[in-house]
């Protein structure tokens, strides 16, 4: 009986041992496309601190995900990003704005302790996604507050970018995306690179001290002797 049995038990594990090999297939993993930036020259060129960078929810995981024609979400089965995707993000668009604005000042938010920059980009993305049949779709809005704090700029960007349906192909289109956000980015903060100096203000003189008088008493004339020409004996 235990001869024919065998034939059994390698069966058994052949199966369990091909259901392992299905359960453990590689995956791949994927980073956005930040293109080929140059590398910006000057040192001193237009100072930028780019964040708080806000990402949505959905977008915080390692997740790929697949827009469906429904407008829903699934996971998809083969890929999944390799790290961070917020952080991915960040690194791109800084690379991108220092080579579009040829500075090297361009830093993530908070910056260095004694950098003062001359604008700061707010920017809030809500939507960055795609699917097999569907294409990337980026949607963002940004604020510019320059060197005294007041906005300067304030915008809300819907892009589109087509793909060839493969999970590479859709990362591929959402790099692209950012990178289409970061030229549009550069072209609104070019004319806040000339902003005139912030003027010290002068300090403020002490206002004089007004002294209340004391209001004029009536002047009483002084009596006057009254001369007559009587003369006055005495005896």
């Amino acid at each position: 009986m235990k001869f024919l049995r065998l034939p059994f038990v390698l069966l058994i594990s052949g199966v369990l041992g091909l259901a392992g090999c299905s359960m453990h297939q590689p995956v791949s993993l994927y980073q956005l496309d930040s293109g080929e930036p140059g590398q910006p020259k000057q040192s001193a060129g237009m100072a930028v601190v780019l964040g708080p960078v806000s990402v949505a929810d959905y977008l915080q995981r390692e997740t790929l995900l697949q827009r469906q024609a429904d407008g829903s979400l699934t996971a998809a089965t083969d890929g999944r990003w390799a790290g961070s995707l917020s952080a991915d993000i960040d690194q791109l668009l800084v690379r991108q704005l220092a080579w579009r604005l040829d500075s090297q000042r361009v830093v993530l938010a908070p910056g260095n302790t004694g950098f003062t920059p001359d604008v700061q980009v707010l920017l809030s993305i809500t939507r960055l996604d795609s699917g097999a049949n569907q294409p990337a779709v980026l949607d963002a809005q940004w604020r510019l507050l320059d060197r005294r704090g007041q906005v300067r700029d304030n915008r809300i960007v819907h892009l589109e970018q087509q793909h060839q349906g493969s999970a590479a192909a859709q990362v591929q289109a959402q790099g692209q995306l950012l990178q289409k956000l970061a030229e549009q980015l550069s072209i609104a903060l070019k004319p806040l690179a000339n902003q005139p100096p912030i003027a010290e203000e002068q300090p403020k003189k002490a206002a004089p001290v007004q002294v209340r008088k004391e209001p004029e008493k009536p002047k009483i004339p002084l009596a006057t002797p009254i001369r007559t020409d009587m003369e006055v004996f005495r005896f």
